[in-house]
């Protein structure tokens, strides 16, 4: 099996993290392609072998320097995109877990953006829309957080 995410075999499986402190959001900003400069919530593929909360937690680690503390699934996304010939270019079935940064306070904790993300920033929820998101980032948001079971 290839790792070339163009044109699989079948779905790749990601993980992603909405995680909100003190109302802000959790964004980065994408450093390789196909969204290159791009604002998403931090996240990525499912290696082989772990499960979708050691990935989400390696994955913003990674892209954050955050240690976090996944709650629960709290949507499905799937993401498929066909080239002009019809063909699957691109087929992901991603968990976004709500996601929390347990002994942080009211205090915003430090973000080092790493690995494949430019940026890292703690964004409002009224200014989220004045950042260029990946498609679909922002309903996402909006669906979690009005159905969210947010923890005490």
């Amino acid at each position: 099996m290839t790792n070339d995410r163009n044109y699989p075999d079948r779905p790749f499986v990601g993980a992603s993290a909405l995680i909100i402190h003190n109302d802000h959001i959790l964004l980065v900003q994408r450093s390789n392609p196909p969204a290159i400069g791009i604002w998403s919530l931090p996240g990525g593929a499912v290696e082989a072998g772990e499960t979708l909360k050691e990935a989400i937690e390696r994955e913003v680690r990674e892209e954050t320097g955050l240690q976090i503390e996944p709650h629960y699934v709290a949507d499905l996304v799937e993401v498929l995109r066909n080239d002009p010939d019809g063909r699957c270019k691109r087929h992901f079935v991603i968990a976004v877990f709500f996601c929390t940064v347990p002994g942080s306070g009211t205090v915003f904790p430090p973000l080092v953006a790493d690995d494949d993300a430019m940026d890292a920033r703690w964004v409002s929820k009224e200014a989220l829309a004045g950042y260029p998101l990946t498609e679909g980032t922002l309903g996402v948001i909006e669906k979690i957080i009005a159905g969210s079971r947010l923890p005490s």
